[in-house]
């Protein structure tokens, strides 16, 4: 069963819920970069306390949804993971708050297809900010994951002079990830 399937039925539930997402990590790269198989999908939400009973009911039977793990990640700004049973695929959710650049993330959000998801559409992180997230995730990895640097080097490619390179710097100076955003320019 496809990736397809698990993810149809997870934005639908946060959408009848009203709970606002986007979509980032190796799917927003795939998006704005060079499109590649990913065994998970990331997505930033902005739960609110009062949902959450109501988004681990809706999940289930279909996912690993536990309401109590829910509760405690998001209450301590936590990440934490859905299972959908059936296609075997994890969902990674962070939470919005407690972050600027989450927040900044967030208002940037772009709706968008991908042929991994048939027809569907859902928002995701905007190219800066797919690259401003996975330089975090590269230099948290100990700068050795060569799946997030090409993931890096593919947005800033396929997007070679439709970046806003001064939101990039900005954020990046923030984001304590200068040195490797400018690496990642200079490659050819």
């Amino acid at each position: 069963m496809s990736l397809a399937v698990g993810f149809k039925r997870l934005i639908g539930v946060l959408d009848s819920l009203g709970v606002p997402y986007l979509v980032g990590g190796s799917v927003a790269s795939s998006v704005h970069g060079i499109p590649r198989l990913t065994n998970d999908v990331d997505l930033v939400a902005d739960i609110k306390w009062n949902k959450v009973e109501a988004l681990a009911a809706a999940l289930q039977p279909d996912f690993y949804a536990d309401e109590d793990i829910i509760k405690s990640a998001t209450r301590h700004g936590r990440s934490f993971n859905l299972i959908h049973f059936k296609s075997a695929y994890k969902f990674d959710v962070f939470p919005l708050a407690g972050s600027r650049f989450r927040e900044s993330e967030f208002t940037r959000r772009v709706m968008t297809m991908s042929p991994q998801f048939g027809d569907l559409r859902f928002p995701v992180a905007s190219a800066e900010d797919t690259v401003l997230s996975k330089l975090e995730w590269f230099r948290l990895g100990g700068e050795i994951s060569d799946r997030q640097w090409n993931d890096i080097i593919g947005v800033i490619r396929v997007r070679a002079g439709r970046l806003d390179l001064d939101y990039l710097r900005r954020w990046a100076v923030e984001l304590r990830v200068s040195d490797l955003l400018e690496r990642a320019l200079s490659q050819p």
